[in-house]
């Protein structure tokens, strides 16, 4: 008896194996329009998060690189010289020091330095942060899609999964058969969508988490050469006050 039911499984292996081979491409041909459907979004989802992922890798580390250098240079040059210094460069730390700079030398041909330096500190201190928050916010654009696709894919996949797996125990009843020629197609793409929204998700929540962390040494590294320079600023002109 065993003999026989292992030779009728092989059989059934057997035909499966050369009726129905699957594929990837194969598994989003026979879905259901709606698995078809969360298939493509997912794989739509994926391709964007690496694009972005892409785009980040290159845009966030190049901009710390030329802050990192653009700081190297300035602090390089003659302290006494600080508030006639050029921010030249297409980077973050020159577009900081040229917003504290520019409102710096606004503010002082408008109060008398030597009775109203408060003033000066205050309105260059407040340009620094919009100017500081200008620039985090210029590189966190995209993160908010990959943690979109990292949250959302996999309950997209899910959903793709109840419906592929509904979709065969339907047509178990409705063919009253229960061979695994009839169950395999519809519970592979079940699975499939699965698989698809957890390799769409799994790479965005990683690289979300990088950028946020890698966002957040950039906003410091900022932050420290903006307060850097506004102390600078300050003690030049206490000692104007003071003369």
């Amino acid at each position: 008896m065993s003999s026989i039911v292992l030779a009728l499984a092989v059989q059934g292996i057997g035909n499966v194996e050369t009726e129905s081979a699957f594929s990837m491409v194969d598994l989003l041909l026979r879905a259901d329009i709606i698995v078809q459907i969360v298939l493509i979004i997912l794989l739509l989802a994926s391709v964007w998060s690496w694009a972005v992922i892409v785009e980040k890798l290159f845009t966030l580390g190049g901009a710390r690189k030329k802050a990192l250098d653009y700081e190297e240079a300035f602090w390089s040059g003659r302290m006494d010289e600080i508030e006639a210094r050029p921010g030249v460069g297409d980077n973050s730390a020159a577009r900081v020091f040229n917003s504290i700079s520019r409102e710096w030398n606004e503010v002082r041909r408008g109060v008398d330095i030597r009775t109203d330096i408060s003033a000066l500190v205050e309105r260059a201190e407040r340009s620094m942060r919009a100017a500081v928050d200008r620039e985090v916010g210029r590189q966190a654009s995209g993160l908010g899609v990959l943690a979109t696709v990292g949250s959302v894919s996999v309950f997209i996949g899910l959903f793709g999964t109840v419906w592929g797996i509904m979709n065969a125990f339907i047509n178990i009843g409705e063919q009253q058969d229960t061979s695994l020629a009839t169950v395999a197609g519809p519970i592979a793409e079940a699975l499939f969508a699965t698989g698809l929204g957890l390799v769409a998700a799994i790479p965005a929540v990683v690289f979300y988490n990088k950028f946020s962390a890698d966002l957040n040494r950039f906003a410091d590294q900022l932050d420290t050469f903006s307060q850097d320079v506004l102390v600078r600023l300050s003690r030049k002109a206490t000692e104007t006050q003071g003369q």
